[in-house]
């Protein structure tokens, strides 16, 4: 009967497990005839399949399109609309004509505004942009048609903001920040943005000062899925990552909420991120969280949202959300700390079985398997990366069997635990669990002082603590009550094993399997009784195996899993040469024909900026080819003082969708078609001065500000995504095994030129 308790509590924790990561997001069931308002997922499903039929980033010939359907889509709610144009370069130093799209919902009263914010600027050059972030505005608009739909005025007007150039430097968010009257008013920002196409989005706050009352006010809406934690935020607000709502939060003070999701990130920014692949449990998802904040927001007085006191919070089943005061992060620990001596000592007086002796023995075990788990995570994505060298070409750092390769990890942790655990079967039980418990208090603690917003973590802590007292107390413990003390555990770590190798990339698979050993720790009140560990361990093995071979069959590129593949060709004006290039580790047929690795300059050169610091894997010189590139024109070149003045002109020659400029030189002032670049951008640089992401052709104007006795060299790099469809060339389409890689300047036709003035 033991054996049959034991086997049913293994089944609870797994079917658990996986019910944890499950019952983040609502299930999508088709909508089209719900009531008007309410918010569809199939209407807003329209609007992401009207919105993904090209790639639109800033200078494609679908934004244009894009931005007049969103225009129609507002209007048609009787809303007016405008569009805010203005150059903006942003702090990335990067250039473009920015178009927002911008409406408002007046409110009754005169207190702040609501700002309901994304972006409808795709990926450049091949993403559809359906989940990035045709998502966030198909989103926005059938949750404010639904909010029209209800009849209700709101007390606090409703700015609706679908940014421009946001792919490019935050540049729409910025001018709007900064440029626009309505930014001056406004108390709170909801942003919707993707980073994939799937999975459960994440709440993300940004604030410049505490979390308390955005929290509160957060909890209050009683929205029916809340999928965030303070350890996140606290993650997140270390991370480099920006959003358009960082613009709102460094530069006006504003705080406000994003909602992204991660899950399926191999898809982010690719040809892949389309219609068909964007989820629609998760487009369901993003409604679930915009109408309650919606209705919440729209009444509540934005102007009190503001507080310098910080909480705690999480989500977690049945309990929904929970969140309390920083203040009290060191009473539970301490509490929770006094408890840890109180139950040994009861334990030491009730107990035979517990012995120091024991107890210690029970520190190798636990040990043991966190190290050798932990060295596991962290050279075995070294190892598939030697094995599998083409997932180097997938830089987001997740590939297309990212998921099995969780699995396989999980599993073989697990495999390792119940090893390590079998060695010490005669130790008995109570003894085992002090290990985990010491280990864990002393992480906690470290975490109360380092990473506060984890300090949740310390709460199945306490209720292991519970646990072992209820083993001290009774000769035969309920295993299903043990079960139930241990379900925090459960419901708090393994959304995190499985959540963070998606998000950082399989390099971070380290941290899984460290939280799947403390995980099991915490766990030790019911699998510490289980009587085959032996079996167990070879059991979690052999899965670990199957999904090894799974993610080994799953291995090669097709055209479900396509492989990224790149192919650039570049002149350099100065000395006439040109060359085929690419970033690729592993080439394909396609651009092998081109590039021949035995005859290839090994190079890790960068012509233009990419987002990874992404540098050519292989050059091959080429044909050279009568491409023109931009005229110059200099119509400034003054001596005042000090310093010389000089302004100059690039008008392209051909069709371009970029213009990159780099400097050594010393630059003391400096604007690009009228637009000044900050001193601290000036100063903070390495050799970029600016990038002009080209709308219409447009010409760039150039205005430096040097010392007068210095010399200049400018190196300038015009580019088109055009390679593939230039007339000069004859290169075959790319195969349906493969799309282009993104986040570098790829498919394009680069020329170099250097220009001097003495």
């Amino acid at each position: 009967m033991k054996q049959f308790a034991n086997l049913l509590t293994l089944l609870f924790i797994i079917l658990l497990s996986f019910w944890s990561i499950q019952q983040q997001l609502p299930t999508y069931k088709p909508d089209q005839n719900i009531a008007v308002s309410q918010f569809s997922t199939d209407r807003a499903l329209e609007h992401v399949l009207a919105i993904a039929e090209e790639p639109h980033g800033v200078g494609q010939k679908a934004h244009q399109q894009v931005r007049d359907y969103i225009v129609q889509q507002l209007r048609n709610m009787n809303l007016d609309v405008n569009i805010q144009e203005g150059y903006n370069i942003g702090g990335f130093g990067n250039l473009s004509n920015v178009q927002n799209i911008v409406s408002r919902i007046p409110g009754t009263e005169k207190g702040k505004s609501l700002l309901l914010l994304s972006h409808y600027d795709s990926g450049l050059h091949s993403s559809y942009g359906a989940s990035d972030a045709g998502s966030g505005v198909a989103t926005i608009l059938e949750g404010v048609r639904a909010f029209l739909a209800q009849g209700k005025q709101p007390k606090n007007d409703i700015i609706i903001v679908l940014s421009d150039a946001e792919e490019i430097g935050l540049n729409g968010a910025e001018l709007f920040a900064n440029k626009h009257p309505w930014a001056e008013n406004l108390g709170l920002v909801l942003n919707f943005e993707a980073r994939g196409s799937g999975g459960p989005s994440y709440m993300l706050l940004e604030t410049n000062g505490g979390n308390k009352k955005l929290i509160q006010a957060f909890d209050q809406a009683q929205v029916p899925y809340p999928v965030s934690n303070s350890l996140l935020y606290s993650i997140y607000k270390s991370l480099p990552n920006d959003t358009d709502l960082t613009v709102f939060r460094e530069q006006k003070d504003i705080d406000g909420f994003n909602f992204a999701f991660i899950d399926d990130h191999f898809d982010y920014h690719t040809a892949l991120d389309n219609y068909e692949r964007l989820d629609r449990n998760t487009l369901a998802h993003q409604g679930s969280y915009l109408m309650p904040l919606l209705q919440h927001f729209s009444q509540a007085d934005l102007g009190e949202l503001k507080a310098e006191k910080e909480h705690v919070y999480f989500n977690i089943p049945i309990a929904h959300f929970v969140h309390y005061p920083f203040d009290l992060i060191w009473i539970i620990y301490g509490f929770t700390l006094l408890l840890f001596i109180a139950t040994l000592w009861y334990g030491f007086k009730k107990s035979l079985d517990l012995q120091w002796k024991n107890i210690g023995k029970g520190f190798i075990p636990f040990l043991v398997a966190l190290v050798v788990n932990g060295l596991i995570g962290f050279y075995g994505p070294k190892l598939l990366l030697y094995l599998y060298p083409a997932y180097g070409d997938m830089l987001h750092g997740f590939p297309y069997n990212g998921h099995a390769y969780i699995f396989m990890f999980v599993f073989l942790s697990l495999a390792i635990l119940f090893y390590t655990y079998k060695k010490f079967n005669p130790v008995p039980p109570a003894n085992l669990m002090i290990a985990p418990l010491t280990i864990w208090l002393v992480l906690c603690a470290l975490i109360n002082i380092y990473l506060a917003g984890a300090s949740f973590l310390i709460i199945p802590v306490f209720l292991m603590l519970i646990a072992l007292g209820v083993i001290f107390r009774q000769e035969k413990p309920n295993v299903f009550l043990l079960l139930l003390l241990s379900l925090s555990a459960i419901f708090m770590i393994v959304p995190m094993i499985a959540m963070l190798p998606v998000g950082l990339g399989l390099k971070m698979m380290v941290l899984s399997t460290i939280f799947t050993t403390l995980c099991f720790g915490l766990l030790l009140p019911v699998v510490a009784y289980y009587r085959s560990k032996g079996l167990l361990s070879v059991v979690f093995l052999l899965l670990a195996v199957i999904f090894f071979f799974n993610a080994h069959n799953n291995s090669s590129f097709d055209k479900q899993t396509p492989k990224p593949s790149s192919l650039v060709y570049y002149i350099d004006t100065d000395t006439k040469e040109a060359y085929w290039a690419s970033y690729d580790k592993v080439l394909i047929d396609w651009n092998k024909a081109f590039i021949r690795p035995e005859d290839s300059l090994l190079s890790k050169q960068r012509l233009m900026v990419s987002k990874y610091s992404k540098g050519f894997e292989w050059i091959q010189q080429a044909d050279y080819k009568p491409i023109e590139a931009f005229e110059l024109q200099k119509s400034q070149d003054t001596i005042i003082g000090n310093d010389r003045h000089l302004t100059i002109c690039f008008s392209p020659k051909r069709a371009v969708d970029r213009l990159e400029v780099r400097t050594n030189d010393k630059i003391d002032s400096c604007s690009v078609n009228g637009i000044p670049l900050s001193k601290n951008y000036l100063q903070k640089r390495r050799n970029k001065l600016f990038t002009h992401f080209v709308s219409n052709n447009d010409a760039t104007e150039l205005y430096l500000r040097i010392p007068k006795d210095q010399k200049i060299t400018l190196e300038c790099n015009e580019a088109s995504n055009d390679l593939l469809s230039n007339t000069l060339f004859s290169i075959p389409k790319r195969p349906k095994e493969s799309i282009p890689l993104p986040f570098v300047l790829n498919d394009a036709i680069i020329t170099k030129t250097t220009v001097q003035f003495e």
